[in-house]
């Protein structure tokens, strides 16, 4: 930044003395053949000492503008001459140069980018073309230093406040000639080169020139005519006044911008004289303004115009000086009023300290943790006593702006706020404990009775030990909500957190203390949370548990869940001994194929097989649609969901063994219901009672009356009421003696047909007629009405279940009646529980050789084998039923099993697939409604397969009547449920020649199209 400089021996030019204010508005102009001092000078001095940072400075030119005119100001007076002589010279900071600026009529062109140059301000301009740089270091040689400052105009369709500095320059220097002419604006300032150091060029403006034509392109050389203002009456009142109003508010400026002062303290040691125009040219040059807004003042040769434009400018900038001053006011209060309130509260703690009533922040924390660990210390174990008292004394002896401060505190903060020793009442009440499992599932026999032996060993004990349980099966059938159930019958703490995709030991056992973050494990946190050692924590998907770097978390669980090591569990974080054997861990899996062996083997395994088509039944409709019906707001009278209805759901869209998938759908019924109803626009209202008294007066009229209107209405009778059209809520109203009254509204719906609500109100009719009592008297009889509100019962059944749910998502399994000759109905487990299928045989082609099998319907590597096994016993199997028959010799043979697309894999279709190639070879269909399952071996063994509940489910579902099972799997058969396995034909076989005997045994046996 460049700053003016007082040419050594300038005289003062301002004295000190105190000069007499003119009075008369003549006096404030004094124009006396030679420089006149301007007023503004001491309007616009402030007291404050220059202050760095702005980078355009000023300096005169009075030399060549000894005949302009002085400006005065309103406020001031006009100045005396005291002090200064009449033929004192004025002087200039210009450097006095052999040729006049008058002189130049063709100039070099230098383009600026961000402001313009006004005349009697210095600009620093960085010149970066060496063309241009060469020609002006030889126009100082040649005593003509001077060029022609042109601001650069704004590229068409870019941005200006986007675009850099950086590529604003170098767009500019790329341009040459007329390219660069186009670009610059015709109107600028003839500066004088007052220094060239390097590439910086410093200029002095003297006054506005505008470009008249192109001499030269590179560098670019213009010819130019000079500009001067228009002529104007300097006596003018509204230049006058303008010009008063931009001194006032420049004031104003100044003493709320300090920034401005260093340029008005340099502006009057080097200006000679203040007229109009340089009133106008000094506001526009030190303000903010945009660069366009600047230029346009540099273009009005309008002094009056131009006293405006610079009027707006100095009043933007007012206004956001005085922004400037809020802003910094707000935010010195802010600072200062938190350092008082941090004063004070430091003021206060000393005071406090002072009288006893407060200790300072370590006496404090080592009190809290003490008086934690005295409420347990007989029950708080001695190796934890032990570290607490080394722990609180190092902790004593720590400073508290330390880093080991915070961490020994945390560690006080789990080690006492532990539950040492503190158990849970438990409940080992085992007609409670089924009748709560009873209340919140359905089925689940193994679980119950499985939590019941526990509560019942407890009960003799006296005391219960922890288990480790694993309840294994499909998803939705209920294995974590039953862990809050059993935690809820035992009267224990419940406590869940998920191991799926854990693959980090910290999250079990905990992380060093050395570590920053750290935090003990997962069961530590468990023990805080619920406050005893003795809680039911449920680790949930201990099948899906990750392994990275960080360790394999499975080997961690290992000394959590194994009952001869948890009683001494050691977390990393505390490093102390945790008993953890009164805990009762309940782990949750979807297969257990996937859990390690080392673990698993601590667990005792329930399986939980999946749901039954009559057990969700009992679910729906006992949990799941009396919650949802509650949670949509739907009373029990507005909506039927039918069993046909529940039945088509279950069979047609949830097939799955869990009963999540069923919940959905019943929630998306009711959904539906609720929006079906609420368009209806049905009221939420209950049936109201009316009282209708009878007065027999008069023989034709009866009068409704209510507390807010009267209702016209027809005659009433002993035992019921006809009541007319003009209330149409009062409509079909059935009497009953009545003994409270209260009142009646209008139905808003009176064209709906009648529906039922359910709040009781009440109404008096009164009814007159002209038959005579007895007593000539009015008597009056109390009946009591029901009034029936506009209510519509949705039923839900079978029929229009589509238009809640939409299309179903499974079809029948059966694709036959009667299986055709070489297709047998197998059964298969899946993630739904368990279907049926069909492994079908077809003879290609016949040819001499040995006979050939190819298999498709995307089988696994399982399954294949099983298929080569199939066809061996098949021809074995053949050559002894059928010595005769060579089929098996030259026929070619393709087994299918359909869906193609459906993923099959597993061992058990093997007496299936031997079945079905024999019944292509002998031409015989095997018997109605038959399916079978079973590993077969070389030698025609039978060998067990899993999933007897899930495939005996499917077979029931598809109408199959008989079974064919490995005698293996007896004993899995015999404990299914009876409703199960009710109806059902089934056969044990050890061998397949049993399977062939009971297969081909059918009467209607059906002969090959062949």
């Amino acid at each position: 930044m460049l700053r003016a400089r007082a040419v050594a021996g300038l005289p003062a030019r301002h004295a000190t003395t105190n000069r007499p204010r003119a009075v008369t508005v003549a006096a404030r102009v004094a124009v006396a053949g030679a420089e006149a001092r301007s007023p503004l000078l001491r309007a616009l001095r402030c007291g404050g000492g220059p202050v760095p940072g702005r980078r355009v400075c000023i300096c005169s030119a009075a030399a060549a503008d000894s005949g302009s005119e002085a400006t005065s100001s309103a406020a001031e007076g006009a100045e005396g001459a005291s002090g200064e002589g009449e033929g004192e010279k004025a002087f200039s900071a210009i450097v006095p140069a052999a040729a006049r600026p008058e002189d130049c009529h063709t100039v070099i062109t230098l383009p600026l980018l961000q402001r313009p140059l006004f005349p009697g301000f210095y600009m620093p301009v960085y010149v970066k073309d060496p063309k241009l740089l060469q020609a002006l270091v030889q126009n100082v040689k040649r005593s003509m230093p001077y060029a022609g400052a042109f601001l650069v105009k704004d590229e068409e369709g870019t941005d200006p406040n986007t675009m850099t500095s950086s590529e604003s320059e170098n767009s500019i220097h790329d341009l040459k000639g007329k390219e660069l002419l186009k670009r610059l604006h015709d109107v600028g300032t003839l500066a004088q080169i007052m220094k060239i150091q390097g590439d910086l060029v410093v200029l002095l403006g003297h006054h506005r020139v505008q470009i008249s034509e192109m001499v030269a392109e590179d560098p670019l050389i213009v010819k130019i005519d000079h500009l001067k203002e228009i002529p104007y009456d300097k006596d003018d009142d509204v230049i006058k006044a303008t010009s008063f109003e931009v001194i006032s508010t420049l004031r104003d400026v100044l003493r709320t911008n300090s920034l401005w002062r260093d340029q008005v303290q340099t502006y009057t040691q080097h200006m000679g004289d203040f007229n109009y125009p340089r009133l106008a040219d000094f506001g526009a040059a030190i303000s903010g303004a945009n660069k366009l807004l600047c230029q346009e003042v540099l273009e009005e040769l309008d002094v009056c115009k131009r006293l405006k434009l610079t009027l707006e400018l100095v009043k933007k900038e007012l206004e956001i000086s005085k922004l400037q001053e809020s802003i910094a006011k707000t935010i010195e209060e802010k600072i200062t009023g938190e350092q008082r309130r941090y004063l004070l509260n430091e003021l206060l703690k000393a005071i406090k300290k002072e009288l006893g009533l407060e200790t300072d922040d370590k006496t404090a924390l080592s009190e809290k943790f003490r008086e934690r660990i005295r409420a347990k210390k007989g029950k708080c174990p001695p190796h934890v006593l032990q570290v607490f008292e080394e722990e609180i004394t190092k902790l004593q002896l720590l400073e508290a702006s330390s880093s080991e401060f915070s961490v020994t505190r945390n560690y006080l903060d789990w080690l006492t706020i532990l539950p040492w020793g503190d158990y849970s009442d438990e409940n080992f009440d085992v007609h409670h404990a089924q009748h709560i499992l009873d209340e919140d599932h359905y089925g689940l026999a193994d679980v119950k009775e499985r939590i019941l032996e526990f509560i019942a060993v407890g009960k003799l004990r006296g005391s219960s030990q922890g288990k480790i349980i694993c309840l294994s099966g499909p998803p939705g059938v209920g294995k974590t909500s039953i862990g809050r159930s059993i935690a809820r019958a035992l009267n224990r703490k419940f406590y869940r957190f998920s191991v799926g995709g854990l693959a980090d030991v910290a999250e079990i056992k905990g992380h060093r203390r050395t570590y920053v973050g750290a935090m003990p494990g997962k069961i530590t946190q468990c023990l805080k949370s619920v406050g005893t050692t003795n809680p039911l924590v449920l680790i949930d998907e201990i099948d899906k548990l990750g392994r990275g770097h960080s360790g394999d978390p499975a080997s961690a669980l290992l000394e959590l869940l194994d009952p001869e090591q948890n009683a001494n569990f050691l977390d990393h974080y505390l490093d102390v001994p945790v008993d953890l054997s009164k805990v009762l861990f309940v782990c949750t899996a979807n297969v257990i194929e996937t859990i390690p062996s080392p673990l698993l083997d601590r667990m005792e395994i329930i399986a939980i097989a999946g749901y039954i088509t009559d057990e969700k039944m009992h679910i729906a409709r006992d949990y799941l649609e009396k919650t949802t019906r509650e949670a949509c707001g739907i009373k029990p009278g507005q909506v039927v969901v039918t069993n046909d209805a529940l039945l088509a759901l279950i069979e047609n869209y949830c097939r799955e063994a869990g009963v999540r998938n069923l919940q959905k759908q019943i929630e998306k019924i009711y959904r539906k219901i609720a929006l079906k109803l609420v368009r209806q626009g049905v009221p939420n209202k209950s049936p109201r009672d009316i009282t209708v008294v009878e007065a027999n007066e008069e023989p034709t009229s009866l009068d409704v009356a209510t507390k807010d209107e009267n209702t016209r209405s027809s005659i009433a009778e002993d035992a019921s009421v006809d009541v007319g059209i003009t209330d149409s809520s009062l409509e079909n109203i059935d009497v009953v003696p009545l003994t409270t009254e209260s009142e009646i509204g209008h139905n808003e719906h009176a064209n709906e047909a009648p529906r039922k609500t359910y709040v009781e109100e009440t109404v008096e009719v009164f009814n007159t007629s002209n038959k005579t009592e007895a007593n000539n008297g009015s008597t009056q009889r109390g009946i009591e009405a029901l009034v029936e509100w506009p209510m519509e019962k949705v039923i839900v059944d079978a029929s229009n279940l589509v238009d809640f749910v939409g299309k179903p998502v499974f079809q029948a399994e059966r694709i036959y009646d009667q299986t055709p000759v070489g297709v047998v109905m197998g059964l298969a487990w899946n993630a739904m529980g368990g279907s049926t299928l069909y492994i079908e045989t077809a003879k290609v082609e016949e040819s001499d050789g040995k006979g050939t099998l190819v298999v498709t319907g995307q089988l696994g590597d399982i399954m294949k084998e099983s298929a080569q096994i199939a066809h061996t016993v098949f021809r074995a199997v053949l050559l002894e039923k059928e010595p005769d028959n060579p089929f098996f010799v030259k026929s070619k043979l393709h087994l299918h099993v359909p869906a193609g697309a459906t993923p099959k894999d597993g061992p058990s279709a093997g007496c299936t697939m031997v079945t079905s190639m024999l019944s292509l070879a002998v031409g015989k269909s095997v018997k109605k409604d038959l399916a079978m399952t079973g590993e077969v071996t070389l030698t025609g063994r039978i060998l067990p397969i899993g999933g007897v509940k899930e495939k005996t489910i499917a077979a029931r579902r598809s109408g199959v009547k008989t079974i064919i099972f490995p005698s293996a799997n007896r004993r899995d058969f015999d404990e299914l449920a009876s409703n199960v396995k009710e109806g059902l034909e089934v056969h044990f076989v050890d061998k397949y020649s049993e399977i062939y005997d009971i297969a081909f045994a059918s009467d209607a046996e059906t002969k090959s199209n062949q």
